[in-house]
């Protein structure tokens, strides 16, 4: 396995469209690392370019301690996952796994051991002898891991592999590809635009947009601290909610003034809230409330889940628009100050369509951005 260094890499077309924008990544042997965004923000091209497929007009991108700008794919030591499984039809799952190491002249009996070894990693030993044709999506997708897999590369790059799986196929195949990360150490680049599966396979996480990388970091961390209203926005399912308000002093402290219901309502922040550290400068003016729907829920829940008496979630009546049961959970709507906010609220705490219930603020899981720059306040 290896490294991927990644600096300044840029792309741009001859017409002038400009792809990417001077990407910087660095990921350790070993650690997978998600490409994630909406449709056209260049993680592709970024892909492509690691594994050799697009020219890079600017920068370096290194795999181990070898830069591999100019070298073509099959030189790179790579392995590509593709949406489309690409298996040849007319090769059975052993051939199709084969494949690779007969063009490489691997001899027949070391074939036969990487083989019987990797079907029993995938459980797919009894669809040796079986055509692409005659499997399901998913056990295609296992025999194209299988095939990347055989190459025991130093680089595993995927490309959004799970795409043409259902949903119930879908969180299995996902689930098995992080035990494979587990068991081979494999150093991993995945490109998804499902934030779900971002949130759950990698180790670490370049959210992009626009060919930019927006934040780079842990799951955790761009889930709690996200740098700006996109990745907040982004990442998350139900995404977070931004509620429109101001800054104004609270005691000794500061709180977030929120219209509702033709009144003000004062949320407090906790006197190590980020926001309220500095809170001077901020004050009068407008800013962005986030949260989310797991911090904005029932009252009667809020005070079973708080931790100690330092802290007490402010609480607002609100009524309730509609719900959506999900079984763990409702999923409640309300309206604040023109903007609908989703809530979490336990499945008994009687949330109904037309009905009012107390909705609990948690403001010190809550994070608040600037408008102007939509950066974190902060940050």
């Amino acid at each position: 396995m290896a490294s991927l260094s990644i600096r300044n890499v840029r792309k741009t077309y001859p017409n002038g469209a400009e792809i990417l924008k001077g990407i910087d990544l660095d990921i350790e042997d070993g650690q997978f690392l998600i490409l994630v965004g909406g449709s056209g923000c260049g993680k592709s091209t970024l892909l492509n370019m690691i594994a050799g497929l697009e020219n890079i007009s600017q920068g370096e991108i290194r795999i181990g301690e070898r830069v591999v700008n100019g070298i073509p794919p099959k030189e790179r030591d790579i392995a590509m996952v593709f949406q489309s499984y690409a298996l040849y039809p007319t090769m059975t799952v052993r051939e199709n796994i084969c494949f690779g190491l007969g063009i490489r002249k691997v001899p027949k009996a070391e074939q036969a051991q990487i083989v019987g070894r990797v079907a029993e990693t995938l459980q797919i030993s009894h669809l040796l002898d079986r055509k692409p044709a005659m499997l399901s999506g998913g056990q295609r997708q296992r025999v194209a891991m299988g095939r990347a897999i055989a190459r025991d590369p130093a680089l595993f790059l995927f490309d959004e592999p799970l795409s043409n799986l259902d949903a119930k196929l879908r969180v299995e195949v996902r689930a098995e590809i992080k035990l494979l990360h587990q068991r081979l150490g494999a150093t991993i680049v995945y490109v998804t635009h499902d934030q779900i599966e971002a949130m759950t396979l990698g180790d670490r996480i370049a959210v992009m947009r626009d060919g930019v990388v927006q934040q780079f970091g842990s799951p955790q961390q761009i889930y709690d601290q996200p740098d700006n209203l996109y990745v907040a926005g982004f990442i998350g399912s139900p995404s977070m909610n931004f509620l429109r308000g101001q800054l104004v002093s609270h005691g000794a402290g500061a709180a977030f003034a929120l219209e509702h219901e033709g009144a003000t309502t004062l949320l407090p922040l906790p006197a190590g809230h980020p926001a309220a550290v500095h809170f001077q400068q901020w004050l009068g003016r407008e800013l962005i409330l986030g949260i989310r729907p797991e911090h904005l829920t029932d009252a009667l829940s809020a005070r079973r889940a708080e931790a100690s008496g330092d802290y007490h979630p402010a609480e607002v009546s609100c009524a309730i628009e509609m719900t959506e049961p999900t079984g763990p959970d409702t999923l409640a709507f309300a309206w604040f100050n023109g903007v609908r906010a989703t809530c979490r609220t336990h499945p008994r705490a009687g949330a109904e369509a037309g009905q009012r219930l107390n909705l609990a603020f948690d403001l010190s899981k809550a994070v608040l951005f600037d408008p102007a720059s939509e950066r974190r306040i902060g940050n």
